[in-house]
């Protein structure tokens, strides 16, 4: 039996998400609210699936996602002008 070249997605809860991210110290600290927060609010955010009643996103997508974003903690992006 021939072994699949390419793996398939690796989908995880947002809970798991957040917890996976700071376990690999990939971000210091986050919570599971703020990925949710973070899967609503950001166009950027990976594509988020639905499994049963929970919302899924795959950890590969996830990973270089959030090692390349910029984290603007305390920034009121509400105040600024929309470019």
């Amino acid at each position: 039996m021939a072994e699949p070249t390419e793996r398939g997605p690796e989908l995880i809860s947002l809970r798991e998400l957040a917890r996976r991210l700071v376990a690999e110290q990939v971000v210091a600290q986050i919570s599971h609210q703020r990925v949710t927060q973070l899967a609503r609010d950001d166009p950027d955010f990976p594509p988020v699936v639905k499994v049963g009643r929970a919302n899924a996103v795959d950890w590969q997508a996830a990973k270089p996602y959030f090692r390349e974003r910029k984290s603007r903690q305390g920034e009121r992006t509400d105040l600024k002008p929309k470019e």
